[in-house]
């Protein structure tokens, strides 16, 4: 795990959040020592420690005359101190087995909510239902941990407003219209992008904590049928511009998530598959785990969802709900 703390007075950042904020100012062009620790209110040896780490964890930072240089082109990083002012909401795992897992135990160790939890890779990435989700470099995978005040009745809505805000993040950043497919993945170009994922502890009526996690493909090897941010744009794409176009959506998004019929117009209006003709088939178990590809349960006119996040078919007789636990919805 990666973590600063210890934000200096002048500057309201680390040492090596300032110092990056520096070098990349003039790429190339050497700044010396003493310069950056006077702008940064530290001594020199404090200064000299900080390039050094920063060299450690990768970046091409080098000394030599007339101070410090970024040496070229720099490759895509998450640490903490990527994110300015709001390091101290950032935890960085070069690998872990999932992030929601250390997510958990952030909750339980009374961390605040908004904090992110980010990885390089995951050996035991999550999906729904018990799937795992293959987690390869260059990929962003991360889990945002929230302490809403939300009755437990309302938990999908929080939910719905992070699958929106990864989906218009990702919308914008590829420069094509990305859509929602039910319940928790994101498409573009009719092949999926990411995927979202929620846990959450609850006391009476009341959510006390709740994490949401996404796979993000960015740049990636995605396997046939699937899609991501260079797969669309032909080019690598900085999974810290992705993190913070979904976290900047979300930041708007989930200020309407007390509201249940706000947030269920905005999923619908970037939904997949409205009017479309579909079929939903009912969750079954083999030996413990949950697929989807069981009976038939119900067949007709996708609708979207309703303010709880279910999914809505209109079949001959009536209209029907569904939430995500009873099975799968397939179009056809």
């Amino acid at each position: 795990m990666v973590n600063e703390t210890g934000k200096k007075p002048l500057t309201g950042l680390s040492t090596r959040a300032y110092i990056l904020s520096q070098l990349r100012k003039n790429p190339g062009v050497p700044a010396a020592g003493e310069k950056l620790a006077k702008g940064a209110g530290v001594s020199r040896v404090a200064v000299w420690k900080a390039a050094r780490s920063l060299a450690e964890a990768g970046y091409p930072v080098v000394s030599g005359k007339g101070g410090y240089r970024l040496r070229s082109t720099e490759s895509d990083y998450l640490y903490p101190w990527e994110f300015g002012d709001k390091e101290d909401h950032f935890l960085y795992y070069p690998a872990t087995d999932s992030t929601m897992d250390r997510a958990r135990e952030c909750a339980l160790a009374g961390v605040s909510g908004g904090t992110i939890i980010c990885a390089g890779t995951q050996t035991a990435g999550r999906g729904r239902n018990g799937k795992k989700w293959t987690s390869r470099k260059g990929g962003l995978f991360f889990t945002i941990l929230e302490r809403p005040k939300l009755s437990i009745i309302n938990y999908t809505l929080l939910s719905m407003a992070a699958h929106i805000a990864a989906g218009r993040a990702l919308g914008k950043i590829c420069g094509k219209e990305a859509f929602l497919r039910w319940p928790n993945d994101v498409y573009i170009d009719g092949k999926k992008a990411g995927g979202l994922l929620s846990e959450l502890y609850g006391e009476g009526d009341s959510v006390q904590w709740m994490a949401i996690g996404a796979g993000i493909n960015v740049n990636n090897p995605v396997p046939g049928g699937a899609s991501g941010c260079a797969a669309v744009l032909g080019r690598a794409v900085s999974r810290r511009d992705v993190l913070l176009a979904i976290l900047d959506e979300f930041g708007k998004i989930k200020r309407a998530a007390s509201d249940p019929i706000k947030i269920r117009d905005l999923w619908n209006y970037h939904a997949e598959g409205t009017g479309s003709r579909a079929i939903f088939t009912g969750a079954c178990t083999f030996r413990n785990e949950s697929r989807s590809g069981g009976n038939i349960l119900a067949r007709g006119i996708f609708l979207g969802v309703d303010y709880s996040g279910r999914c809505m078919l209109e079949t001959e007789r009536e209209i029907v709900g569904f939430s995500p636990a009873q099975g799968s919805l397939i179009f056809y």
